[in-house]
């Protein structure tokens, strides 16, 4: 999907049929960095990340208002959304655990690059297909991230209906919502550090995505 800013076709928001949902990934961390699997281990945002997270606090403070940001209760995520609330006139941030990055299990610390030989199990069940595949060492499946953070999202949209709300989590539960909302779709591109994803839910549990992995006010600032 093009990269698009919400106000080219959101000047206002009046609807009350539909929860409009802005999902944003936290800034960089000296973890995503050095391309070490982060998991749930509780990493701040480096000073790159807290640039990223004021340029997208001052995008979303030139659109329409929200009335919340719901985050991840790990720190980056908690930290990215605390600067977006400042921006935004001081709005509440609501700490939800089920908006947390994937559990890696035993991979959690390691560097991307030697998993395949230092774990070669755990690689195995990482690239599988299979879903429904534990991670080693306590690690979640696919498809436990899948409904946990859909569970979190279907709550907020469906408490939010008629009102535009931040929610600030991870790199693999953003895949996941894109799952959700494309079913048949092929997965396309990357999950950038305070990129802006959005989501509409309609009725119950009808979600449409509108806008994918946008990072122009990144590009704006030099990153």
């Amino acid at each position: 999907m093009a990269e698009s800013s919400i106000t080219d076709s959101l000047p206002s928001y009046s609807r009350s049929d539909y929860a409009e949902i802005v999902v944003v990934r936290h800034g960089e961390t000296a973890w995503n960095a050095e391309r070490r699997i982060q998991g749930q281990v509780d990493v701040e945002l480096n000073e790159v990340g807290r640039k990223q997270a004021t340029a997208v606090a001052d995008r979303l403070s030139k659109e329409p208002k929200f009335s919340v940001i719901y985050s991840s209760d790990l720190q980056r995520a908690f930290e990215t959304a605390q600067i977006i609330a400042t921006k935004c006139g001081g709005l509440e941030v609501v700490k939800d655990a089920d908006l947390r990055e994937r559990n890696m299990g035993e991979l959690e610390g390691l560097f991307y690059g030697e998993v395949e030989k230092t774990k070669p199990m755990s690689y195995k069940v990482l690239v599988s297909k299979n879903d429904n595949q534990e991670l080693l060492g306590g690690g979640e499946s696919f498809a436990q991230l899948f409904e946990r953070c859909k569970s979190a999202l279907l709550r907020i949209g469906k408490k939010h209906k008629g009102q535009r709300v931040v929610v600030v989590t991870h790199g693999a539960s953003i895949e996941t919502l894109y799952k959700w909302a494309n079913a048949n779709a092929k997965y396309v591109g990357k999950i950038n550090n305070a990129s802006i994803t959005i989501f509409h839910l309609n009725g119950e549990d009808k979600w449409s995505l509108q806008v994918w992995g946008d990072v122009s006010h990144l590009r704006q600032n030099g990153f």
